[in-house]
């Protein structure tokens, strides 16, 4: 079973979302870059997850209690954030715009920390968590981001990282260790294993199947390098669909057999 963790942006670096110059505007004609990026990795990933609940995040907020949270629930539900679907991560993402005042800094400690803690929860072989992190900027708690992935690299959980807008992205390149992996400069601490993918929007925002596939790409070897170093046999097979034209083969066995079709209307 794959469980799938959604984690927002809320940072006052994308601008207000009344203007059409913010990144979280909501244009009623097409989906902006975030709402893009959940439908494109959602609808991929939701096929693998059994009840179709997802537990979905903002950071770098501030709340109505004039707190700055950097992990909070989209749905206002602290208890339970986990929303049904796609169509509610969408849902929940645009309630929060309504009473959440984008912030700062930007920070990604706690929402790896909530996401590891999850991971930890699973009985042995028995499921796997991606964490989807939707951000526009430079990561501010960079070190304590590195030990948060180093901490969570022997728990069954990948990261993706997508980069929204034009930023400069140059820190996420790092933090996806596919050149050199990932080694804390306060302990030397190195990661056990390759758990990030960070993917530029902007190169593939006009074709949700290209995004689709550069996003989960390194995911099937992520999770099943997991199971082999900790001795787990796969499974049957898994028969499922899903919306996105995206080839099989790019997926891989871990996630095969998808009857896939086309994005739906208005994504660009």
């Amino acid at each position: 079973n794959m469980e799938v963790v959604v984690a927002i942006d809320f940072t006052a670096s994308n601008k207000d979302p009344q203007t059409p110059q913010s990144l979280h505007y909501m244009d009623p004609h097409n989906y902006n870059q975030y709402q893009q990026a959940i439908i494109a990795v959602g609808e991929i990933l939701e096929a693998y997850n059994s009840d179709k609940m997802f537990p979905s995040y903002g950071f770098g907020g501030k709340l109505p209690n004039g707190q700055v949270s950097h992990c909070f629930a989209l749905n206002s539900t602290p208890d339970n954030p986990k929303v049904a679907g796609v169509q509610g991560i969408l849902d929940a993402y645009a309630y929060a715009l309504t009473n959440v005042t984008l912030w700062g800094p930007t920070n990604f400690a706690d929402v790896l920390k909530v996401s590891h803690s999850l991971a930890d929860q699973v009985s042995r072989g028995r499921g796997y968590y991606t964490l989807l992190i939707l951000t526009d900027g430079v990561v501010t708690d960079f070190e304590d981001t590195v030990d948060a992935i180093i901490a969570a690299s022997d728990a069954p959980l990948s990261i993706i990282i997508v980069g929204v807008g034009q930023d400069d992205f140059g820190a996420m390149v790092h933090l996806d260790g596919d050149e050199q992996r990932l080694t804390s400069q306060r302990t030397g601490a190195v990661c056990k294993r390759d758990i990030v993918q960070f993917v530029p929007f902007h190169r593939y925002r006009n074709s949700g199947s290209e995004l689709a596939k550069h996003v989960l790409k390194e995911l099937p070897d992520q999770l099943t390098g997991y199971m082999k170093t900790h001795g787990i046999q796969p499974g049957p097979p898994i028969q499922t669909t899903s919306e996105w034209d995206v080839p099989a083969e790019v997926v891989g066995n871990a996630m095969a057999g998808m009857n896939l079709g086309q994005p739906p209307p208005g994504y660009a």
